[in-house]
């Protein structure tokens, strides 16, 4: 159900909202509605470790690999340590 709702906003702001959601052929409302979406829904953020596991590994590495050490040879060659 929707329901209406008044705001006051700078007659310039409203302008520049006007015309942006004309070149995107959204109504006002529709550009509120979005936003407000967007800002209440809750954040999702995930652990580091858990974005770390989710990327691919890649194809020229075997499984026994010591990563570890790879980097640190990778940096040394790339900077000179």
């Amino acid at each position: 159900m929707k329901t209406r709702l008044n705001i006051t906003i700078e007659n310039s702001i409203l302008m520049q909202a006007k015309d942006y959601a004309a070149s995107k052929q959204l109504s006002i409302s529709q550009m509120v509605e979005d936003y407000l979406k967007v800002v209440i829904k809750p954040s999702q953020k995930k652990n580091i470790l858990d974005l770390v596991d989710e990327l691919e590994v890649p194809e020229n590495l075997t499984p026994e690999a010591d990563l570890k050490k790879l980097f640190y040879e990778e940096q040394s060659e790339k900077y000179g340590f």
